[in-house]
Formats: structure tokens, sequence, C-alpha cells
């Protein structure tokens, strides 16, 4: 089946409606003929200093890259998504940074990516510059200027300044003609071990993550068929989670791709929920990525102390984390025309398993979705009599990671003549073709010989009156093994008898937390997923 790579379909829909906004942040408004312009501009700077395809995709193995690499450092704005789309239009594959990296977390993971090239904000200036040092060859370095007021180091280049020098014509008379089975790369935010690359063909990343599907959910190939549909979109998307993360890049990109405006709001250095939600009304934005109660808690008190409009809202797509019923209830008040699908997936599957709104409900498989038995040897169907297996993904799906040939091979399998990847979630098959979702494997705690998912107890903790936030993780414990811990937020939570009470209406005996630990601390990485390391810092030994 015929795919699409992005930059060509970029070009094909600006050139069907160059004047219409593109991309959008505070004052900034540029069109799609603009984007597609500095986008160029950016292609032609990359390949003025030597950066793009190094072999044939063809040639190489499912954890190789083929092509010169491009880190992004940077918060959310439009140098971000000009820089993913400038380097596919090279033929060099981008990836993500966690802007929150300090030198050692930031050298690890340049060991591991070998970027030829860094764009970065000013303010990250002094960390680029000591690990870029550390590289052979040095990067190219494109700093983005800030508020923070640094100046361009010694040795590279300001962005603007590099854009404006460079020729806004397109690589293709020189041959460089990006296709489908250009490299995107997704590194995990590395919660459960060390970050991984997880290596997309961009062809697979539109027709799987990104959702260029048509009403019948078959992914669409043909590019006048894709730039007809793009034209005709009315979709503003705005943009609050970080781009550093697969939501935040996905939800951008999946917005480009059907034609959509892509808003960024005012703030994009951490979550201003009454600002994100002024943009929005602003902006009459039509859709709006969350992850879980991180995002969707702020956001219902702003929608009950703002006066904004939000009736333009449709579409609330929420991923990473569960939100809690009464929370979205409180959300959707103030949108009175938005409905929230739940999605379920992972950097490695893209969204496995749907459903309209949160709470405890079962999922429905999305396309290429199923359940493993145990021994992860064949798919399992409805009348297998609910056997806890794995939840599994084929289709348009990742080739591997990133110079890892072992994980690779254990993370990605043939089952039954088709290729899936079992990124780690326990899964049980329902009699009527109905999935629910157990939890990550990596974070089942083994208690007396019991195995509890933590994701479960979370999720009963997080629906306590004066619980904002729970993760619950093992400590070591003589009598059990290991015992279960719940991590509380705000540190005024209830007392240790009212929770054990509540959790014993909702919950097995075994399951409910031996010791609760109260903070006012953050449990939450950028994107809104758990923080298990800064969960078990706070847990004193028993």
């Amino acid at each position: 089946m015929p795919q699409l790579d992005l930059a060509t379909l970029h070009e094909a829909i600006a050139a069907a409606v160059p004047d219409r906004e593109c991309l959008v942040w505070r004052d900034r408004r540029m069109t799609w003929r603009e984007v597609a312009e500095r986008t160029r501009r950016l292609a032609r700077v990359l390949h003025g200093h030597g950066l793009g395809l190094r072999g044939d995709p063809a040639a190489v193995r499912p954890w190789e890259s083929p092509h010169d690499h491009l880190a992004l450092y940077l918060h959310n704005g439009p140098e971000y998504v000009e820089g993913l789309l400038g380097a596919h239009k090279a033929r060099v594959a981008p990836f993500n940074v966690n802007y929150r990296y300090v030198d050692d977390e930031l050298a690890q993971l340049f060991d591991d990516a070998r970027p030829r090239a860094v764009l970065y904000h000013a303010r990250f200036a002094d960390v680029i510059g000591r690990v870029a040092a550390r590289l052979d060859p040095p990067p190219l370095l494109l700093q983005v200027a800030d508020d923070s007021g640094n100046a361009v180091p010694p040795g590279a280049f300001d962005y603007e300044a590099a854009l404006a020098a460079a020729s806004a014509e397109s690589l293709e008379a020189e041959g460089v003609r990006p296709c489908p089975d250009d490299l995107h790369i997704l590194y995990t935010g590395g919660t459960t071990g060390l970050p991984k690359g997880v290596l997309w063909r961009i062809g697979d990343l539109i027709a799987g993550p990104l959702g260029m599907r048509d009403r019948a959910n078959v992914p669409i190939g043909d590019l006048g068929r894709a730039v007809e549909l793009a034209a005709k979109a009315d979709a503003r998307v705005l943009v609050g989670p970080p781009l550093m993360h697969g939501a935040g890049t996905w939800s951008a990109l999946g917005g480009w791709c059907g034609g959509a405006t892509v808003v960024f709001p005012d703030r994009v250095d951490g979550l201003d929920a009454d600002g994100l939600l002024a943009t929005a009304a602003r902006e009459r934005v039509t859709r709006m990525p969350l992850v879980g109660d991180a995002f969707a808690r702020p956001l219902a008190d702003a929608v009950e102390r703002g006066d904004h409009d939000l009736t333009a809202l449709r579409t609330l797509i929420n991923s990473a984390a569960a939100i809690d019923p009464g929370v979205e209830r409180r959300l959707l008040a103030g949108m009175p025309n938005a409905r929230i699908t739940d999605v379920l997936g992972s950097s490695e599957s893209g969204f496995a398993v749907t459903r309209r709104g949160s709470g405890n409900r079962p999922f429905r498989p999305a396309p290429g979705s199923a359940v493993l038995s145990a021994d992860r040897t064949r798919r399992l169907t409805p009348g297998d009599g609910g056997e806890l297996g794995w939840l599994a993904k084929g289709g348009a799906i990742p080739l591997g990671y990133l110079g890892d040939p072992e994980r690779t091979a254990a993370t990605f399998l043939t089952v039954g003549g088709e290729r899936v990847v079992v990124p780690g979630d326990r899964a049980r098959l329902l009699a009527d073709g109905m999935i629910e979702v157990h939890g990550r494997e990596a974070t089942v705690i083994n208690t007396g010989g019991e195995k509890v998912f933590a994701e479960e107890v979370e999720a009963v903790l997080r629906g306590l009156p004066g619980v904002t936030d729970a993760l619950v993780v093992g400590r070591p414990s003589e009598r059990w093994g290991t015992e279960i811990v719940a991590v509380l937020r705000p540190a005024g939570a209830p007392d240790d008898a009212a929770l054990r009470a509540a959790c014993a209406e909702r919950l097995a005996r075994y399951k409910i937390p031996k010791a609760f630990v109260r903070t006012d601390e953050s449990l939450r990485l950028p994107n809104g997923k758990a923080d298990y390391p800064a969960a078990r810092a706070l847990v004193p030994p028993a």
C-alpha cells in the first residue's frame, strides 16, 4: 500500500492553501507558504553543512539508521516544528531531547543518538556547549533566541540569521527527495529505564499515530486525496503538552498532515491553565490534547474560575495517564460542544486502544491491535476465557530501537506470520471484543506472592476526596518481600485510616498500601507521565 512522507505532504498542502494560517504563537502568525519556505531554508542549512542520508534505508537492519541526526533541545514553539519538518526535507532524522536533562543525562543520550546537528534555545547554550564538545565530530549548533539574553557562542550559528542567508529553493533539484522510508526518531521518556530511540519510518508514523486515515480507518496513501481533505479542513489544534514527548509531537504533526492550524499557548516552559484556555478561546481552537489529571485538574480549576468562550472546542484527546471521572465532568461543563477520547499507547505502538471519556471502562482496540497469550506466541480471541496476556499492535509500527538489536528482538515479534510490537502492557481480551488494560508489567509489584498493578491502585487513590495525585511503588519488606507504598499529593491528604477504609471498598486487601507518604512535590514528568523515580525517592526505608 502506498504511503506518504511528511515533507512532500506539507509542501503539497502549502501549494493548495498557501495563505491559510499554518502556525500561531503569541503575535506570530505564519501561513502555509511561509512555513514551507522557512523549512526549505532550514533544509538548505543542514544540507549545506553536509547532513543528510548516508545509506540505503532498505539495506539497514531494524536497529540502524542511514541518516544523520538532528537533536531538538527546545521548549515548544515555531522552531521546534520547523526543525522536525526541515530535517525531513533534508533527509535528516530528527529526534527529541528532554529539556530537563543536565550534563550527564544529555551526554548519555547524545552518545546513543550521535547528533550531527543540535537545534536549541539560547537558555540551554551552556549545557549544549559542554556536552557538544565531547562529540566527535562536533555537531552543527543552531541557537534559537529567547528571553534569556544569552549570546550566540563562538562556533554556533544564530538560527534566524542562518535561515535568512539560505535559499528557499527545494533541494529536489540536487537529488534530495524525501520518501516514506525516511526515519523519525522518538526517544522514550525513560520512566522505567534508560531512554531508547524508537525508529519510526515516517510513512508508518503518518499512517499510524499521526492519524492519516479515512472514515473507514484505512490509511490514506494517495497524495492528491490527502491534499483534497486537508484543503477542506477547518481544524485548529492547540498543543499544550511538550513537543519533546510523543503526545505533543504527534498532535502537532498530525494536525499539519490534516491541514490544521497548529497553535501554541503563550507560555511554553510549563502549564499555565488560565493562559491555555485564554488561547483556546481567542484562537477558536477545535482540538486539544491532554495528558491525564496533570493537565485536566488545573484546566478544570481554570474553567470554573474563568469566563472563556470554549464553544469551538470539539475534541479533547487524552493520552499517557488517566483522568478522574469527576475532573472530566468539571472540565466538560465549560466546554459544551467537546467530548473526550481516551487513548492508550506508547512510543513504540502509537495509539493501541481507545475509549470515549475516562474512568475504568474497557477500551476498544484500534486497527492492528491485539492481545497476545501470556507466552506471547498467539493472538487471543474473545472465546479464550479471558486469559491475562499482553497488549500488542501490528500494522503501522516502528522498526526497532536505535543501536539495540537485543531489545528490538525482545519487543518486536512475529506472531502468526504478522510483525507486532509488545511494549509491556498487560491486558485481557473480553468476551465482547473489548480490551481491559491492567498496566505496564514494569510497574507490577509482587507482594506476598500476589501481583499488584500499580495503575489500578493509583486510579482508586486519585478518585478519593482530598487526593489530587498518587503513585504507587514497592518497598523492601521482611514480611511481604515487597510492600506497597502510596505517595500522595497534597501534603494535607486524608489520614492513613481514612485512606485505607476508602481503598477497602474498591480493592482486595492485599492491594491496599501498607504505608502512605504525602508531599506537595510534583509526581509527574513534563509530559504528564508518572515520575516513579521521584516517588521512590520520597519513600523512607521500612
